[in-house]
């Protein structure tokens, strides 16, 4: 395959940001799950990166998710969701 999928910076998902992307017909979202720990510091050990993904030409609500699975939150946890959405393309 010639194709990487992008995922920004693990700070971009720890400030609760939700990512969605694509490459050519297939789609996907990604939603952090973020635990707070003391104060404003982010639980890594506890938040989670819930990636989806499907096909097709429409937007996520306009579709039906094909796969959907829950990886850490942390670069190790990223690069497992990165691989497993390139497996599915």
């Amino acid at each position: 395959m010639d194709e990487k999928i992008f995922l920004p910076v693990l700070h971009w998902f720890d400030a609760s940001n939700e990512f969605t992307g694509s490459c050519g017909e297939f789609r996907f979202k990604v939603t952090p799950n973020v635990v707070m720990a003391s104060g404003k510091e982010v639980d890594f050990a506890n938040s989670t990166l819930i990636g989806e993904f499907w096909h097709g030409p429409f937007c996520y609500e306009l579709s039906q998710v094909e796969g959907k699975k829950e990886f850490p939150m942390s670069e190790t946890g990223k690069e497992e969701l990165r691989l497993w959405l390139e497996e599915n393309i």
